[in-house]
C-alpha cells in the first residue's frame, strides 16, 4: 500500500495547489549575483522562532562573505501558499525554503526538492544522527533525508497550577479528555476573564484541524479507511466532534471560531484561560516573562486521551533546498548554519533559553542552562515527539501518512474545507452533523479519486 501511494501521489497537483499557482507574485529571482556577492532568497514563515534567526543572520554574512541573505517572511497560510507555487512549478524565486513534514516526502516523492544527504555526509561536526529520530524519519525520502529541521513539536496541556490548586483539583500526568472537560467546567469563569480551556477553532488545516484531527484520532475515528472510504460520518469521527465543539463552546475562550494559535498563545499568556491544548513549542513563549503574565505558573502534561495510549501530533518546521535552486553549496551553507547545535547554543545566549528552537536535536536537553530554562516542559515535549506514532494514536489502520494530517496533496484544500465547517459549528452557525454531511461529501470525492487508481 505504501509504495503505491508514492506512486499515485507523484505528480499528483491537488485543487489547493493549482489555486497557489495565481498567488505567485514578482520577485527577484533566487541566487542572484551583484558585485561579487552572492544573494540568497530565503522564504520562511513569520513566527518568533523565525524572526530571531532573521535578528542573528547578520553573524552568518560575516562568517560568509561573499554570500547576502534576503528573507522572505509571511504568515502561515500565505507563505505555504507562496512557497508551494514557486518549488511545484520550479519557479526559482527562492534558494531555501521552509516547509514541514506534511510537504517534504511529498515534494521529494515528486523530484521538486534537492537531496540533502550528500551535503549532511560531507558536513564534518553536524551530526545529524543527533536529531530526533521521529523528527529526522519524518524529512525523509527513500532513506535520505530531504529537508532539516529547525524546531519540532508534539501536542501538550499546559494548565495554571495556581488556579488548580486554588480549585482543589490535581491534574493527572495522563489525564483523559473526559477529565479535562470535567476541570474546565469547574475553572471556566467568565466572569473574571478566564476561559475553563481555550481550543483552536480558527478555519484551516494548519489551525483548528491539527487540535481536532488528534482528538478524532484518540476518539477511533479516521478520515479515510483502508479503501479510502472516507469515514467523517462514522460514529466515532461524530462523537469526536461533538465533544470538541461542545466543549469549546460551553468553557472555551469568547469568539473561538476565529481563535488560533497565536490567538489562544496571546489569551493563555495574559491569563485568560485556565488549560490550553496545543504545540509543545508554546512553551517558551508561556514562560517567558517578557510575553507572559504567567510565567512559572504553568504545568505542562500529556496530550488527553480516550482509547488509545497517545495523541500528540508530530510536526516541524524546517529548510528544504528546491531542485533549481543554482547556488547549492552557498544555500547548504546557510540550511546548516541554522539548524546546527552552534546555532541554538547562540539563540540561548544571546535571547535567553526559552527561546531556543526546542524539538529537534537530542543534544539541546543536555545543554544544563536549557534544562534549568526548560525544566517544567522539555521532558513532556521529548515524550509527546516520542510518542507520536500512528500506532500509538490511533485505533484503526489508514492508507496515509501523518497524525494531525492526512499526507495527501489533496489535504491543503480537504482540510481547510472541513475546518470552515468545523468552525461554522462551532459559532452555532450550523450543526454539528449538518457540518460533517457536508464535510462528508469534500472527503468522498478525494478518497473516490484514490479508489480508482487502487
Amino acid at each position: 500500500m505504501r509504495n503505491a501511494f508514492g506512486r499515485r501521489r507523484r505528480g499528483r497537483l491537488s485543487a489547493v495547489l493549482l489555486s497557489a499557482l495565481l498567488l505567485v507574485t514578482g520577485c527577484a529571482g533566487a541566487g542572484a549575483i551583484g558585485a561579487g556577492t552572492q544573494t540568497l532568497v530565503i522564504a520562511i514563515v513569520a513566527n518568533p522562532q523565525m524572526n530571531d534567526a532573521i535578528a542573528l543572520s547578520d553573524r552568518f554574512e560575516r562568517e560568509h562573505p561573499g554570500i547576502e541573505l534576503k528573507f522572505v517572511s509571511l504568515p502561515e497560510n500565505q507563505a505555504r501558499a507562496k512557497i508551494t507555487a514557486s518549488t511545484a512549478t520550479q519557479g526559482g524565486e527562492f534558494d531555501v525554503v521552509m516547509i514541514s513534514n506534511y510537504e517534504t516526502p511529498q515534494w521529494a516523492a515528486n523530484g521538486w526538492l534537492e537531496n540533502l544527504q550528500p551535503y549532511i555526509d560531507a558536513s564534518e561536526g553536524y551530526d545529524a544522527g543527533d536529531f530526533i529520530p521521529s523528527i529526522r524519519q519524518s524529512l525523509s525520502h527513500e532513506g535520505s533525508m530531504y529537508a532539516v529541521p529547525f524546531y519540532g513539536e508534539s501536542s501538550f496541556l499546559a494548565y495554571r497550577k495556581d488556579l488548580f490548586e486554588q480549585a482543589g483539583i490535581t491534574m493527572p500526568k495522563n489525564p483523559t479528555w473526559q477529565q479535562i472537560a470535567d476541570f474546565a467546567a469547574r475553572l471556566h469563569d467568565p466572569a473574571n476573564g478566564v476561559a475553563g480551556i481555550c481550543l483552536r477553532g480558527k478555519p484551516g488545516w494548519g489551525e483548528s484541524l491539527a487540535p481536532f484531527t488528534t482528538v478524532v484520532n484518540t476518539f477511533g475515528g479516521r478520515w479515510f479507511d483502508r479503501d479510502w472510504n472516507a469515514q467523517l460520518t462514522s460514529p466515532e469521527f461524530k462523537a469526536a466532534a461533538n465533544f470538541y465543539v461542545n466543549l469549546v463552546r460551553e468553557h472555551g475562550e469568547t469568539g473561538a471560531s476565529s481563535a488560533g494559535f497565536s490567538e489562544c498563545g496571546t489569551r493563555y499568556g495574559q491569563g485568560q484561560a485556565a488549560m490550553w491544548y496545543d504545540a509543545t513549542v508554546m512553551a517558551g513563549t508561556n514562560e517567558d516573562p517578557a510575553s507572559s503574565t504567567v510565567a512559572g505558573k504553568s504545568g505542562y502534561v500529556a496530550a488527553p486521551v480516550e482509547k488509545t495510549d497517545a495523541s500528540g501530533w508530530l510536526y516541524t518546521w524546517s529548510l528544504a533546498m528546491p531542485k533549481v535552486t543554482e547556488n547549492k553549496q552557498a544555500a547548504w551553507d546557510f540550511m546548516r548554519w541554522m539548524t546546527d547545535k552552534r546555532f541554538v547554543q547562540t539563540v540561548g545566549e544571546e535571547f535567553g533559553w526559552n527561546r531556543v528552537p526546542p524539538g529537534c536535536r537530542q543534544s539541546t536537553y543536555d545543554i544544563p542552562e536549557y534544562r534549568e530554562a526548560a525544566k517544567a516542559y522539555a521532558q513532556p515535549t521529548l515524550d509527546g515527539i516520542r510518542d507520536a506514532s500512528q500506532d500509538k494514536t490511533m485505533t484503526e489502520p489508514v492508507p496515509y501518512p501523518g497524525i494531525q494530517f492526512v499526507g495527501i496533496p489533496e489535504f491543503q484544500d480537504l482540510g481547510t474545507r472541513v475546518s470552515q465547517q468545523l468552525s461554522a459549528a462551532i459559532a452555532g452557525q450550523k450543526s454539528v452533523d449538518e457540518a460533517l454531511e457536508q464535510a462528508q461529501e469534500y472527503a468522498e470525492t478525494v478518497g473516490q479519486a484514490y479508489r480508482e487508481t487502487q
